[in-house]
Formats: C-alpha cells, sequence, structure tokens
C-alpha cells in the first residue's frame, strides 16, 4: 500500500529503513490509541457535515475492529507502513474504500501522532501511579514493624534509627512521586487535534468535540504551541519517572546493603534470589541490582530526549520521532521495576534480633550529650565529654 504522502515514484530502500527507524515497531503500542483518537476525530467530522451519519458508522465499526485485532496480535504495523496511521488509513481504505480517505480530513499526521502519544503517555502515567501506590502499601506495612535499627551518616553508624523511620523515609519519597507524575498527567492533557501540521487548518474545526470526546483537559490556544510541546512535554514525563527510578535505587542501594550476611537486617526469601553457577553458597540478589541498574537507563533517556530539543526552531520536526522509543522504553523499565520492588517488599523477611543486636553503645553518644544538656551543661561541654570518654 502507499505511503500517505506518497504519489508516485519509489523511495530508495535504504532512504526507508533510515528514516522509518524503528518507529513502526514502536507504533504498535500507539494502534489503539490512535484509533480511539480517530473515532473522536470521525465524530467531529460528522458535525461538521462532511461525514454523514451512516459513514462515521462505518468508520467507528472499523476503527474499533482494529483495536480488537490488535489486542488479538492481528493487526501488524509493517516497515513499508512507515507508521501505525498509514496502516490503519490503507486498512479503512482496503475495506471501506473511498470513505477511508475521507479520515484524514482536517488533520495532519503531525497532530494525529500527538494525540496518540498524549493519549498512550496519559494511560502509562495511571499505570505508573496504580504500581507507585502498591508499593507505598507494601511499605507501610514494612512500617508498622516494631524494631529499632542503627542509622547511618558517611556509610558509618550514627544514631538509633528504625524499621518504621527507615521505611517511612520511602513512603514520603513515593508520594512525592506521586505528586509529580499527577502534575505531569495535568500538563500533557491538552487536545492537539484540529491543529494541523502546526499552522492550524483551512477549514473551521470542532476542536471541543475531540476534546471532550478523548478527555482531554483543554486545547492547545496556538497550533504551533502544539508541536512546541513535543520533546518538552515528553522530558516532564521522563523527568518524572527519573525520580522514581531514582527512589527504587536508593531502596535497593539500602536492601543490598542491608541483606548482606555482614548486616543482616532483612532477607529475601528463596524465591527472589538466583545463584551462582561455580560457587555453591551463592544466594544472589539480582532483583535488586537490576533495579538500581535501570535507574542509569532511564535516566540516561531522559538526558537524550532533552539534548534533542537543543536549537529546534518552532514547528515539527523529524527529530521528534526519535523521543518515541525513550519514552516508551522508560515507561516500561519504571513498571517493571516498581513491580519486581513490590515482590521484593511485600516478601522481605525482617530480622529483628540481628537489629537489635547491631545497635551497640557508640549509636546512643548523641543520646548521652543531650542527657548532660538536660541537667545544664552547655552543648559544646556535653559534646566534648561524652567524646573524650568514647
Amino acid at each position: 500500500m502507499a505511503k500517505l504522502w506518497q504519489t508516485s515514484g519509489n523511495l530508495a530502500k535504504d532512504i526507508e529503513e533510515f528514516t522509518v527507524g524503528e518507529d513502526y515497531l514502536l507504533d504498535q503500542k500507539l494502534v489503539k490509541f490512535d484509533c480511539k483518537a480517530s473515532i473522536a476525530h470521525a465524530k467531529m467530522l460528522l458535525k461538521m457535515g462532511i461525514l454523514s451519519s451512516e459513514e462515521f458508522g462505518s468508520l467507528a465499526k472499523a476503527l474499533s475492529e482494529i483495536i480488537a485485532l490488535e489486542g488479538r496480535g492481528k493487526f501488524t504495523v509493517k516497515q513499508e507502513d512507515e507508521d501505525c496511521h498509514t496502516a490503519i488509513e490503507n486498512h479503512l481504505t482496503k475495506y471501506l474504500g473511498d470513505l477511508g480517505k475521507k479520515i484524514h480530513t482536517a488533520r495532519s499526521r503531525n497532530d494525529q501522532v500527538l494525540a496518540a502519544l498524549r493519549l498512550f503517555e496519559r494511560e502509562q502515567i495511571f499505570a505508573t501511579l496504580q504500581s507507585i501506590l502498591a508499593l507505598i502499601k507494601g511499605l507501610k506495612k514494612t512500617a508498622s514493624v516494631s524494631s529499632i535499627m542503627p542509622g547511618y551518616t558517611h556509610m558509618r553508624k550514627a544514631m538509633p534509627s528504625s524499621v518504621k523511620l527507615w521505611a517511612t523515609a520511602f513512603i514520603e519519597a513515593m508520594e512525592d512521586d506521586v505528586q509529580i507524575m499527577e502534575f505531569s498527567k495535568k500538563i500533557i492533557n491538552k487536545n492537539p487535534l484540529g491543529t494541523g501540521a502546526g499552522y492550524g487548518l483551512p477549514l473551521e474545526v470542532d476542536k471541543e468535540t475531540t476534546r471532550a470526546e478523548l478527555a482531554f483537559g483543554e486545547n492547545f490556544m496556538s497550533p504551533i504551541s502544539a508541536q512546541n510541546s513535543r520533546l518538552k512535554y515528553e522530558s516532564i514525563i521522563l523527568h518524572g519517572l527519573s525520580l522514581i527510578m531514582g527512589d527504587l535505587n536508593k531502596l535497593a542501594s539500602d536492601l543490598l546493603l542491608f541483606t548482606m550476611p555482614e548486616f543482616g537486617f532483612f532477607s529475601l526469601p528463596d524465591e527472589l534470589a538466583t545463584g551462582s553457577s561455580i560457587m555453591p553458597q551463592k544466594k544472589n540478589p539480582d532483583v535488586l541490582e537490576l533495579i538500581r541498574g535501570k535507574y542509569s537507563v532511564v535516566a540516561g533517556f531522559e538526558t537524550q530526549v532533552k539534548i534533542l530539543m537543543a536549537n529546534l526552531p518552532s514547528g515539527y520536526h523529524r527529530d521528534f520521532q526519535l523521543s518515541k522509543g525513550p519514552v516508551m522504553k522508560s515507561f516500561a523499565a519504571t513498571q517493571e521495576c516498581l513491580k519486581m520492588m513490590i515482590r521484593v517488599i511485600n516478601a522481605l523477611i525482617i530480622n529483628k534480633k540481628n537489629l537489635e543486636k547491631s545497635c551497640t553503645s557508640e549509636l546512643f553518644a548523641t543520646q548521652k550529650a543531650y542527657a548532660l544538656v538536660k541537667k545544664g551543661m552547655p552543648f559544646r561541654e556535653a559534646y566534648r565529654k561524652i567524646k573524650e570518654n568514647s
């Protein structure tokens, strides 16, 4: 089938492969969202009088069928399609004839892909939020355990802490992440349909219809702003995901340290640990090491997209295509790591005896100094007295 822009001639194969890249593979995840946006767009065309009720019904039914086919793995975007938008329109034209050719009225691929991306991103943010809340629930269960534990500064014993204080620190961090992702969801929730290639359309379009149908919070005031939001909004999302992964990195680092036999504060059950091919005694916390390491992957994707923004004038640029993979892969990595951390936290074994045993006398030096302060001794004098006797 022809590409949407193609009227004659053939694109050189090597140019096609280079310009398409992995877009056709990534776009498989956008098929459902492109179809939903297209149904909303068709409803707008119906209200504008461009489509009849019968034509709208046929298009909506065909687009819903594509969603079902894709869900069963029977609608595949091919390299020669370039993207899901071409694959979908060609499918409509194949089965509906000239009616399929009407779907692109009052639309560019530029606002079309933006709509699909925003719907995808919105759903992925929601899924990420659900996972964060599930992890918070698990951490609250951990925080309910009553046990003292050492607190550390500079990787050395510092002051007495507790399992509750430790777990609550991550609960608060995750609650921050919820707010950050809620902000991301709010700011990206703008309707790009009706902005065309980035400079409006030579038709009076009803953007309010598509906005309401797709539950966008508002419309873009300037069509140029819609295209300029690409990479910027993705950067906001990736920053949020990077912060989540940063918190998971710290939690994994703590658990890797505290599950070491030398500490023994916590233990992992056998089903969460791997082994060694040569050392029979090994019980390796690979899951935590991979969570820790994947922070750098997501942080790298964030940097990649932010650098893509540099030196681009207003309007659409093919450079935007290169942000799709980092966004999709970052969502996947973050959600996978959240899922694994939930498994770890819910199965974590807390060794109270080891925690209590590790709380040796030097941990209480500050408390001893303040006991003298309460008796009237100046703090610095109390500090020095305790230090000299330590």
